[in-house]
């Protein structure tokens, strides 16, 4: 035990110090107006950065008629990628190693079996060469699955998240992409996690050095590939989503800030929890769900896609730029008390028949399950990389390398078994 009892309550005396100086009994005022007056629209720098699609509301529904509700699509398929994390040896090369997996709703074994594995490959030596490893995608396990190798653009302060991000998005998007196109998606496609990869794209507006990669050549291609299977999915009509679990923007009350609105939420998932959460009575009850209507979002991370934005370079093949914008919903689940972002482009969102199957369909199946829909669930269940596996991984490539991985003092405190 490391804390005995008095020192746990000197924290909470340091606690309930600190809470009387907070006063939040006007937050939900603040907040209701922040919705009603500030966000539809909401303009920054000479631009509209957030408007409503269609009638600008909070909606609520009942958990038990919603879960029991009939849901438009008939299947659905959820694509997620999972991670090694970013590893480091001796030799000087710094890996991570990304699997994507694809679930179905109803199952479809088969289909889980296939993976699309990516790994990233750093490198401080701008000499290192790997000439056994061959270019692009290759087949594997009697063509069920794909793999690469990757090497990604130098940089000591940033190699960790480079091989990190790009793993994971190069494996969903490319994972996603190809069973749209073999056909095996025909309903609804969920990728687990937002629409466009937004770290990515991010890069654009950071650190000097990041700016130049995300202008590169291997940011470009994986930033491409989600704009290619956005096209694909308005071709085929077949609307695709991105389910946030964990947002984290701050653009809304970062702007409102800028306005001299002084927000006091920590970021916008704050804002949307606290607009979200409370009852017309004023408590939080656990026996509905809550939503926004639909927005549609052309600042921050969203920026690039928007039709004035620059995409990263990539070309964007439809006529309407338009139809590429991010657009969502958020929607608080009660029971775990947590708020989920949802995404689709306005090619699907623009048109209120689809726009109305499409929240359906999502408040429908959070509220069966409590959380995320079954198809995202199946496919983060599948596309994990769990702890014993990730040892094992590390020791073939220590053998490979004929190099140890860097090991940390958290490799001990946390029970690494490695002797």
């Amino acid at each position: 035990m490391t804390l005995s009892p008095v020192h746990v309550d000197t924290i909470a005396y340091l606690a309930s110090a600190i809470a009387d100086g907070v006063d939040d009994a006007d937050h939900d005022d603040l907040a209701g107006t922040a919705w009603r007056d500030w966000l539809d629209p909401l303009h920054a720098d000479g631009r509209t950065v957030l408007e409503s699609l269609g009638d600008h509301e909070l909606r609520r529904t009942a958990v038990e008629d919603a879960a029991l509700a009939e849901r438009p699509f008939e299947t659905s398929h959820g694509v997620d990628s999972g991670t090694l994390n970013p590893t480091s040896f001796r030799n000087g090369l710094v890996l991570d190693v990304a699997q994507a997996a694809m679930g179905a709703e109803p199952t479809d074994l088969d289909l889980h079996g296939g993976r699309s594995i990516v790994v990233t490959v750093h490198a401080n030596d701008a000499t290192v060469v790997f000439p056994d490893v061959p270019d692009g995608w290759m087949p594997y396990d009697g063509g069920s699955s794909e793999r690469r190798v990757l090497k990604v653009p130098r940089s000591r302060r940033f190699a960790d998240e480079m091989v990190h991000e790009l793993a994971l998005s190069l494996a969903e998007s490319h994972h996603a992409r190809k069973h749209l196109d073999r056909g095996v998606v025909d309903d609804l496609l969920v990728l687990d996690g937002p629409l466009y990869p937004k770290r990515l794209l991010n890069w654009a507006t950071r650190d000097r050095e990041l700016r130049e990669v995300a202008h590169g050549e291997t940011v470009q291609e994986a930033v491409e590939t989600y704009v290619r299977l956005v096209e694909s999915c308005i071709e085929r009509d077949v609307p695709v989503l991105g389910f946030v679990k964990n947002p984290t923007s701050g653009f809304i009350t970062r702007t409102l800030d800028r306005k001299g609105i002084e927000a006091p939420w920590p970021d916008d998932a704050a804002l949307f929890t606290r607009l979200l959460e409370r009852r017309a009575d004023g408590d939080r009850g656990d026996d509905a769900i809550t939503f926004t209507s639909w927005l549609r979002s052309r600042g921050g991370s969203d920026r690039p896609l928007a039709s004035d934005g620059d995409a990263l370079g990539v070309e964007r093949r439809l006529a309407d730029a338009r139809r590429y914008e991010v657009t969502y919903m958020h929607v608080y689940e009660p029971r775990e008390d947590v708020l989920f972002k949802v995404e689709a482009p306005a090619a699907f969102t623009a048109d209120a028949d689809t726009r109305d199957r499409l929240t359906r369909q999502v408040v429908s199946e959070i509220a069966a399950e409590a959380g995320p829909p079954k198809p995202v669930a199946k496919a983060d269940e599948l596309a994990g990389i769990g702890v014993g596996e990730t040892e094992s991984l590390r020791r073939k490539f220590e053998e490979r390398f004929d190099s140890r991985h860097l090991r940390t003092y958290d490799d001990v405190r946390w029970g690494d078994d490695e002797s």
